[in-house]
């Protein structure tokens, strides 16, 4: 198939892009020739800026375009609207961030309300989901039953940008007493890029549509670190530290200690979102150990994250345990 990806060289895009040429199909990537350029040079790259100038790939013909991080609504419906007479798919990567309630005791489905813009909202983290659902709500318009809605929560796996997974592995690697935040039943989703790739570039091949929850299964914080120890075979000790000692303590419950969030209620629906369709859609998981190491492997051969990303100092880590583990 002929495969147009709105990026295809940063993590996700990356996986999109391996995924589909390992199904043998014609990829052409258009981006701004920031991110690892050069990754690919096998594949056709077009540079350009899809905010202001498709012309390097409009009116060609493609069997679909994957838009792996469109965010402004204006700018998807730029290019939702120049392709649509040349394309037969058009493969929207949005988010779980999208549910209007994020607070939900039932795990969330794919027709649960989304969140809409409206005035007051400033913060990026406000506006992200009603974003991306508006956003949705473009491409439904323009491509209708050949519109293919992926909604993934967090995305893990190797090469992921942020150290919000990756910590974990390395960390517990380390072995020794670990400081672990919150309650041990706090839930966490997660799901590897490679899965959702795949699962995305065979949607495409089979000429799926609608929207779908493209996440891993609920695990509990205590089950996702013990499954890191196994993993990587290590000698540590969880010291769990609860929530509220944490955030007196100064720790921000949203950056400073991956995965970690303050009050659990909050993010409750973020958390416990329903893959049902998506496996009877043929989702397959890989085993998370598989995921924990493959992530632990690339992290170490990258030499740890660069400055500035997530996760907790070894200093600060060792602060804390001294002063709130007793």
């Amino acid at each position: 198939m002929r495969i147009l990806i709105l990026g295809g060289t940063k993590f996700l895009g990356r996986a999109l892009t391996e995924a589909a040429l390992g199904r043998g199909d014609i990829v052409t990537l258009f981006n701004r020739g920031r991110t690892n350029p050069g990754l690919y040079p096998g594949v056709e790259t077009v540079t350009g800026d899809r905010a202001g100038d498709l012309s390097g790939v409009a009116g060609r013909d493609w069997d679909a375009v994957i838009d792996v991080a469109g965010y402004d609504p204006e700018v998807v419906r730029l290019s939702a609207r120049e392709l649509a007479r040349n394309t037969g798919r058009y493969v929207f990567v949005s988010t779980c961030s999208v549910y209007a309630d994020q607070t939900s005791r039932a795990a969330q489905l794919e027709d649960a309300p989304v969140a809409q813009l409206r005035e007051g909202l400033t913060e990026p983290w406000e506006l992200y989901g009603p974003r991306k659902a508006l956003a949705e709500q473009i491409v439904r318009d323009v491509y209708g039953d050949r519109a293919l809605i992926p909604r993934p929560g967090l995305i893990v796996g190797p090469h992921d940008p942020t150290d919000r997974f990756p910590y974990w592995p390395r960390r517990i690697a380390r072995g020794g007493v670990v400081l672990a935040p919150g309650s041990p039943e706090d839930q966490v989703q997660f799901i590897d890029a490679r899965d959702l790739a795949a699962w995305t570039i065979d949607g495409v091949h089979h000429g799926r549509a609608g929207t779908f929850n493209l996440v891993g299964n609920p695990w509990t914080f205590r089950k996702f670190l013990e499954e890191c120890i196994a993993a990587t075979y290590s000698d540590t000790h969880l010291r769990w530290i609860p929530g509220d000692a944490l955030i007196h303590a100064g720790v921000s419950p949203d950056m400073g200690i991956p995965l970690w969030i303050g009050d659990p209620e909050e993010a409750r629906g973020f958390n416990d979102v329903s893959n049902a369709r998506a496996v009877a859609a043929g989702l397959t998981l890989r085993p998370v150990a598989g995921t924990i190491r493959d992530t632990l492997a690339w992290d170490a051969g990258r030499g740890g994250p660069e400055p500035g990303q997530e996760g907790l100092s070894a200093a600060a880590e060792e602060r804390l345990l001294r002063e709130l583990a007793g």
